[in-house]
């Protein structure tokens, strides 16, 4: 075997390797974005409806929100921590959530 030939298959390794590494990073990023994404929508369609506008139900608890959606109680303030439309409460009760914050009066189209 020549010299010649050695590199070229360590070089040939090394990016064949290199993309494989790649593809799977691809791979996963796209799978846990599409996860993300589908439970965003699912958390954010059953706060619409269980979310009335009365003072008391207009923000709901994570154990609740984890509870109906099959999620962990991490995985809901994750996720609506990062949803555009879903807010915090501010008020004296921690650890609620709701689709009407800041200035929102009525029920939020879907």
């Amino acid at each position: 075997m020549s010299e010649t030939s050695i590199l070229d298959g360590i070089v040939i390794g090394a990016f064949g390797g290199a993309f494989a590494g790649v593809t799977v990073w691809a791979v996963q990023l796209v799978h846990t974005k599409l996860k993300e994404h589908r439970e965003k929508g699912r958390v954010y369609d059953w706060l619409c409806e269980h979310t009335a506008d009365e003072e008391g139900k207009r923000y709901r608890t994570t154990r609740a929100i984890a509870s109906w959606n099959n999620l962990t109680e991490d995985r809901v303030r994750y996720i609506c921590s990062i949803h555009d439309r879903i807010y915090l409460s501010t008020g004296v009760e921690e650890d609620r959530w709701s689709v009407f914050g800041r200035g929102h009066r009525k029920k939020p189209a879907k």
